[in-house]
Formats: C-alpha cells, structure tokens, sequence
C-alpha cells in the first residue's frame, strides 16, 4: 500500500540525521495522500539506520489508527493529522529538535525577520505558540499539540503556507510543505534562518534589534510565491 509515497517519507526522513536536524531515533516525517486519507509515517522510535520503506506505517487520517504495518507509528502522529485536517494544502510535515530552532522555542520566542534570507522562505515572523496547559498536557497530548500550532495560525491570521513553520513551546518545530520532501527542507531553512536569528540578537546586543523593511520583505516573498513570482525556471 502507497509504496511510492512510503518512498517519498523514507527518503526525506532520512535527511533529518543526514543534515543533522537530530540525534538519535528523535524526529519524524509523514506525508499524506489526500484522495485515500491515509497518512505514511515514520515508526516511533526506530533507529535511522535500521528504516525502510516498508516499515512505514500507513494511519487512517480521521481515526488515527493503523491500517498497515507492524511497527507503531510514531508518538507524534496525533499532531501531524490534526495538521492535515486543519491545513488542506499541506502535503507533508517535519518535526525535529534542532539544536537553534529548539533555542527559541525553549525561549518561548518567534524567529523574527532580520533580511532577505528569511524572507525568501518564509513571510513573516515564525511563532511560537503560547505555553499548553495542565489540562492539555495531561489530556491528549500530541492531538492537543495539533490544535494549539491552528491556534496559533488562526489567532494570528496567518496563511500556513506563507509561513510554512512554527515552534512549539518548550518543545521544538514543526515544518510542512506540499510533499515530504519541501517540509523537511523547510526544517533545514528553518534551522539555519534561527541560527542567523540569533547571532543577530547578540551581535545587536539587544533581542529588539529592527526587523528589516517590510517592502523588501514582500518583495523577496512573492518573488518566490506570490502570483506573478519570477525566481527559477518557468515550467
């Protein structure tokens, strides 16, 4: 069932210890096909080394459960399919605990836009949510962690693929893109544009240094996705 797609998740999971987005069996990839609703996901907790497509479970979207495969899926499942549900454009999501990403989110802190390399990305502040409460984190936790990234979306009427990446309190990011592969080179974009971010601060020696113009942040934005983007090659 969904080989191709099961290949798709292998390949682009594979690049979170390749870029070194995380150490040990932390991180996963899912990507989804919208027309079954079915979610190919990384198994929890299995070794980098040891993955291959076929041990990627295959979960039903609404339900959440498996419906291929021997391996659980991973802890994080419940986020990812709360993701899918709420952002219909999404085709595939990232999470990691890279070392400068994870820096804001245990700060409790966005990534600000400094210059034109995050706004090539991404546009606009990246979030971070608010902290979860008693409640939601004794209660469903990782569904919960799905519903507070909308929260956040939706609170700051931003459009999830304008701004394809959040941080999640005191825990660590979450990126998507339209197929595995774009989520985990947002993951990738994401790290480098917080390491910037912070050396920025520091070399400003203040965290309210300026953000950078916010034309020249458009203009670099719609360059790449508004709808008359020119960057790259006309297909």
């Amino acid at each position: 069932m969904l080989e191709e797609l099961k290949q798709q998740v292998y390949d682009a999971c594979m690049k979170i210890p390749a870029w070194k987005l995380a150490i040990f069996t932390w991180g996963n990839v899912s990507g989804i096909d919208r027309e079954r609703g079915l979610v190919v996901i990384k198994p929890s907790g299995v070794e980098y080394d040891e993955l291959r497509p076929e041990l990627f479970p295959v979960v039903d979207l609404e339900t959440g459960k498996t419906v291929e495969g021997n391996l659980n899926p991973s802890s994080d499942t419940p986020t990812h399919l709360e993701l899918y549900r709420r952002f219909p454009s999404v085709g595939g999501i990232t999470h990691t605990h890279s070392t400068w990403a994870v820096i804001y989110a245990q700060a409790g802190r966005g990534i600000r836009p400094y210059g034109t390399t995050h706004a090539d990305h991404f546009g606009g502040e990246i979030p971070c949510t608010r902290a979860m409460t008693e409640a939601e984190i004794r209660g469903e936790y990782e569904l919960e962690t799905g519903r507070v990234i909308c929260e956040t979306f939706e609170t700051l009427h931003l459009d999830p693929m304008h701004v394809p990446a959040v941080l999640v309190r005191s825990h660590g990011p979450f990126t998507w893109g339209k197929d595995p592969m774009d989520s985990v080179k947002c993951a990738l974009t994401l790290e480098a544009v917080a390491d910037m971010a912070f050396h920025t601060e520091l070399l400003a020696a203040s965290p309210q240094a300026a953000n950078m113009d916010n034309v020249l942040l458009h203009r670099h934005f719609d360059r790449k996705h508004g709808p008359n983007a020119y960057y790259g090659q006309k297909k």
